[in-house]
């Protein structure tokens, strides 16, 4: 898209035509953004007798809008292709008509040469248009210039300025020494330039001065400049939005250096004005607006908030010096064109212009001028070369077309054939877009013969025409001939969309034409279908105008995909947007029948297969496979699964199956594959019936059975199972046989029995087991009898004693299904004794210590009859239990006694037959057991003292506990004080000490007293205090002798004699060492710490042995460990 900013100037508006067709009028100031879609510049609307060209100068476009006709110059001079300042370029098809469109507003900064509202940004993106004005000055032949809007313009009137300096200079006509003066020029300086922003303000007006001197040959035949004068008090007023009044005053005549008669008398000075414009600043083109003899001009026709830049030239001529005699009359030459330097006389007469006619175009001519008064005829001037303008040429041949785009075309056209060669020929190309409303448009100005025409529309017709101009004018155009653009081509189509339902096979797809024909119908569409996702290879499927169409022969459950793309005069459109169309699957093939792997077997054959050649677009998932036995045609499933190999058992041995397989994927199960007959091979024989029992006695059953069917192979032999439990049956016999007995039973019995029959081809299965239960019997003989001890007796008899009494017990019989009534037992010579349903008896009145030889049997008794007898088993009476030993006390003490009781030594093996058993009588009266076992003594601690204690004893062996004995009564001694701790002495000089020791309590409410003894050296103890007190002063020491000091205490009892207790441990005082007299009254204290060094000494000692005995053990056994490790480790 192009956007195009129109900047609306402040009191100006801007009209535009919208979507719905109403006109919108924007007000300045704004800038009005215009898009154009296509992204070319639209056709714009022009006043009438203007066109608009669009020109691309470093790629920004701008439009210009140029007068069609030429206009000519005031003044008499020649035809001039001076267009007015250009209305401003509108946009698009919004603009309305000229005639309801409000004064343009300036779309490019640069046309106005001043500040404009557009921001900064935008400014230096448009450059200043070339615009066609007048030039500056004519050019010193009087020829006109020629406008040049753009580069190519400006060449070529550069290329024509050369062109008239050659034939100036290849034309014979130059100067000639006596030739009159000069012809009149118009001369144009550079002076200051008036600034006026119309319609807004006016900012002051500097004029511009013109200066223009004629010389007039003087006496000495030079030609000379005359001096210039100023213009003076220039003034703009006046200013209106679209005309100013510019006023000046008449210049002064400059003072000159020499003042002469000459000067004064000189001829009167003819003087015009000039005024000109630039709109495009200071440097930029000037127009002529006026051009007269008033010092006053009113300028119209401009645009509003416009800034301009006006300069006023002064023209004037100087006649040539009369010498004192009026010039009369001036003779004017000319060569008639021919350049032969002959002159011929064309004008004679008093006027100082004259205009020559008849001439032929763009042809050279040469002319010189004399005055002539009343003294004669000057010489002539120098000669002057004239060219006359070329004429308007001829109207070209219309334009053919070379090449044909999409959005341009190029055309090309011929010079016309009468315009000579030497004529600079420009050719205008009018374009007229078919059914655009804006009629005839330059698309082209310039020399060359062709012309690429760009930004058109596709596919659209087009009118051209067109013109050639020089500088006298422009032709006709030529003839209107139409040529089309080419169609672009079309967008892609939309997206192919499924139709109906997408079968396995085909599909029905169709789609859309294209958003965009690109200007031209669609001649066909090409469809294109890939198999799988990858798009690797594409092939045509279908070409046709139609837009739907059923792609069938396709594979079913695969993935196909699918383009558009349509063609057109236009050429081929892009790809579609590419379809993925997935057809379903569908049921497999049928599979081959499968086949049997490896030798059948009796019940089970094992079958493969391979998948089938047509999986229907999906894998196969799974497989079936159908049997059907030889006496039915139905069918059933014995396998279903994804494997290609099954294993179907269940079958009969011997018999022929036929087998089908199908397969399934996801769509389901095709159909089923002809059949595979299979035979399965022998088996072993067929379970046998449950057999029947027949009881002949309740030891013997007679067990009887069928043939089951064989399966192919006869029936060697038949195996029998019998047992008392279901489970641990055992083969009782082997055989072709039907029947067998079975004998040696137990009545009254439940036994299991069970058949099988055996042939080649294998062991069949065993029939069900069979329960059989044997009659009841007698019961049976009494099988384990054992003597009870004492012990097991619950409630032994009053008068039992195991010396003249048996006790028996044995374990019942199996009762054969009769409950047992009784028992017999035969002693042999004595009467049978019958009990009831016991297990056990006591036979009393026997010998004590008497082994009896006697024969016992026991028989049961049931409801059918006694039983057979026991085997015989000898029993013995044990002997009478021993009499109690005496119990005498062998050692008390306070705490202990020590009893000693029958002969024998004080420790006993435990094996020994004799064992004893001492209880001790409580405060209650009750005995408890001290002490069972072989020994003769034991020893009773734990006593109290001065107490009296209760003993008994009792003997026994394996005949028994004999009697306790009587009563025996002991009573502990009392005991003695506990020892007292070594007493402390204390030496008060050298012949006193005091000994103390520690106080007991009294044992028992008795008091206690204390016995002090010493001993003198070696000497016997003798006692020196004996009282209740805890310490005694003993005196009469020897200073040279050692004592030794012992304390015991005394319990004195109420009813008994003293009881000493232990001495305590010797304290020893040693003598008193006076080494060094230190003083006297130091006795005491050396003596005190003697004795203390003393015990000191004696303390440290032991704790030396205790360290020494520590120390040595450690070093053993570092030495075993070292030993150890080195030997026996390593």
């Amino acid at each position: 898209h192009l956007v195009i900013l129109v900047q609306v100037n402040p009191g100006e508006a801007f009209t535009i035509r919208r979507e719905d067709g109403q006109f919108q009028c924007i007000t300045g100031p704004a800038q009005v953004p215009m898009m154009s879609p296509n992204g070319s510049v639209p056709p714009i609307y022009v006043p009438p007798g203007y066109v608009s060209q669009i020109i691309e100068e470093n790629g920004v476009r701008r439009v210009l809008v140029l007068p069609q006709q030429p206009e000519f110059h005031p003044g008499g001079h020649s035809p001039l292709h001076h267009p007015p300042p250009p209305p401003h370029a509108h946009l698009p098809a919004f603009i309305p008509h000229p005639a309801m469109m409000p004064p343009p507003p300036h779309l490019y900064t640069g046309m106005a040469g001043g500040v404009s509202d557009m921001s900064s940004q935008y400014i230096s993106q448009y450059h200043p248009a070339h615009i066609y004005s007048e030039q500056d000055s004519h050019s010193q032949h009087g020829r006109p210039p020629f406008v040049h809007r753009d580069d190519r313009t400006s060449k070529t009137y550069e290329r024509l300025q050369k062109k008239l300096k050659e034939r100036q200079g290849g034309g014979g006509g130059g100067q000639v020494k006596d030739s009159p003066p000069p012809s009149p020029q118009k001369t144009c300086s550079s002076p200051p330039m008036v600034d006026i922003h119309n319609g807004v303000g006016g900012k002051g007006l500097e004029a511009e001065q013109g200066q223009l001197s004629h010389a007039v040959a003087g006496p000495d035949k030079q030609a000379g400049r005359g001096k210039n004068g100023e213009l003076g008090g220039k003034e703009v007023s006046d200013i209106q939005a679209r005309g100013v009044v510019v006023s000046w005053s008449a210049p002064t005549r400059p003072e000159s250096d020499s003042s002469s008669a000459e000067d004064d008398a000189s001829p009167l000075e003819s003087v015009s004005y000039e005024v000109s414009i630039s709109f495009s600043g200071k440097d930029g083109k000037y127009k002529s607006m006026y051009c007269g003899e008033e010092l006053s001009a009113t300028l119209e026709d401009l645009r509003p908030a416009t800034d301009y830049h006006v300069r006023v030239c002064m023209v004037y001529v100087q006649a040539p010096c009369d010498n004192g005699s009026k010039i009369q009359n001036y003779i004017l030459q000319w060569d008639e064109g021919k350049g032969t330097g002959i002159y011929e006389q064309c004008y004679y007469g008093p006027q100082k212009q004259y205009r020559v006619t008849k001439l032929s175009p763009a042809s050279r001519y040469s002319f010189r001028l004399a005055a002539k008064n009343d003294m004669g005829v000057s010489e002539f001037s120098e000669v002057v070369d004239l060219f006359t303008s070329c004429s308007v040429p001829l109207p070209p041949f219309p334009p053919e077309l070379e090449m044909t785009g999409v959005t341009w075309l190029c055309l090309k056209w011929q010079r016309p054939s009468s315009s000579p060669k030497e004529d600079d020929i420009y050719y205008i190309l009018e374009m007229e877009e078919e059914g655009s409303g804006y009629g005839f448009q330059p698309s082209y100005d310039g020399d060359e013969l062709s012309c690429t025409v760009r930004n058109l529309h596709r596919s659209t017709k087009y009118r051209f025409r067109v013109a050639a101009y020089n500088s006298e004018g422009k032709s006709n155009p030529s003839q209107v001939v139409e040529f089309i653009t080419n169609p672009d081509r079309p967008s892609s189509p939309c997206r192919p969309v499924i139709r109906g339902r997408v079968l396995p096979n085909s599909f029905k797809m169709a789609w859309e034409p294209p958003k965009d024909n690109g200007g031209a119908d669609v001649t066909k569409y090409v469809m294109e279908l890939s198999e799988g996702l990858s798009g690797l290879s594409w092939e045509l499927v279908y070409s046709g105008p139609a837009m739907e169409h059923v792609c069938e022969g396709l594979k079913p459950g695969c993935s196909y995909q699918t383009r558009v793309y349509c063609m057109s005069e236009g050429g081929q459109s892009p790809l579609s947007e590419t379809l993925q169309v997935q057809t379903p699957a569908v049921p497999p093939g049928p599979c081959q029948p499968p086949r049997l792997v490896g030798k059948p077997k009796a019940r089970e054959v094992q079958l493969r297969w391979g998948p089938p050649q047509v999986d229907g677009g999906s894998p196969v998932s799974c497989y079936s496979v159908e049997v059907s036995g030889p006496q039915s045609e139905e069918s059933r499933e014995v396998y279903q699964g994804p494997e290609l190999d099954c294993s179907v058992g269940g079958l009969m041995p011997g018999k022929t199956y036929s087998f089908r397989l199908k397969a399934a994927n996801k769509a389901g199960f095709g159909p089923l594959s002809e059949r595979c007959e299979v035979t399965t091979g022998p088996g072993a024989p067929e379970q046998c019936k449950a057999p029947s029992t027949t009881c002949k006695s309740p030891s013997c059953v007679v067990i009887s059975w069928e043939a089951p069917p064989c399966n192919g192979a006869p029936v060697t032999e038949f195996r029998l199972e019998w047992g008392a439990a279901e489970g641990s049956m055992q083969v009782c016999y082997s055989g072709p046989g039907l029947s067998h007995e079975m004998k040696g039973l137990l009545p009254a019995t439940n036994y299991f029995c069970r058949v099988q029959a055996v042939n080649v081809a294998g062991v069949g299965p065993f029939s069900e087991a069979v329960l059989c239960q044997t009659p009841c019997s007698v019961p049976a003989a009494v099988s384990n009898i054992y003597a009870l001890k004492e012990s097991e007796l619950s409630r032994p008899p009053p008068l039992y004693s195991p010396s003249t009494c048996l006790g028996i017990c044995w374990d019942p019989p199996c009762d054969h299904g009769s409950e047992i009534t009784s028992y017999l037992i035969d002693l042999g010579e004595r009467q049978p004794i019958v009990i009831g349903p016991v297990t056990k008896h006591i036979i009393q009145n026997l010998q004590p210590d008497t082994s009896y030889r006697l024969a016992i049997r026991i028989q049961a008794l049931n409801s059918l009859g006694a039983g057979p007898f026991s085997h015989t088993f000898k029993l013995k009476t044990k002997p009478l239990p021993p009499q109690p030993p005496r119990l005498e006390c062998t050692a008390f003490s306070h705490q202990t006694l020590r009893l000693k009781w029958g002969d024998g030594p004080a420790k006993a093996a435990t094996s020994d037959a004799l064992q004893y058993q001492l209880q001790m009588g409580d405060k209650s009266g009750r005995f408890l057991s001290l002490y069972k076992g072989p020994c003769h003594t034991h020893k009773v601690q734990r006593l109290n003292e001065s107490t009296s204690y209760m003993f008994r004893i009792q003997a026994f062996n394996e005949a028994g506990e004999g009697p306790f004995s009587n009563v025996y009564t002991f009573t502990t001694p009392r005991s003695p004080p506990a020892p007292v701790k070594a007493p402390k002495v204390e030496r008060l000089d050298d012949n006193s000490c005091e000994v103390t020791w520690e106080v007991l309590p009294p044992m028992k409410g008795d008091p206690i007293t204390y016995t002090l003894q010493y001993m003198m050296g070696n000497s016997e103890f003798k006692q020196a205090y004996k009282g209740s007190a805890t310490s005694f002063h003993v005196q009469n020491l020897q200073p040279s002798s050692d004592y030794r000091f012992r304390v015991c205490a005394i319990r004195h009892c109420q009813d008994a004699p003293e009881l000493s207790g232990p001495y305590s441990p010797t304290v020893t005082l040693s003598p008193q060492r006076n080494e060094v007299a230190v003083g006297g009254g130091a006795a005491g204290s050396g003596s005190r710490a003697g004795t203390e060094s003393s015990r000191a000494r004696r303390s440290l000692t032991d704790e030396q042995c205790a360290f020494l005995l520590l120390m040595v053990f450690a070093v053993i056994a570092i030495l075993i460990a070292f030993v150890i490790q080195y030997f026996v480790i390593k």
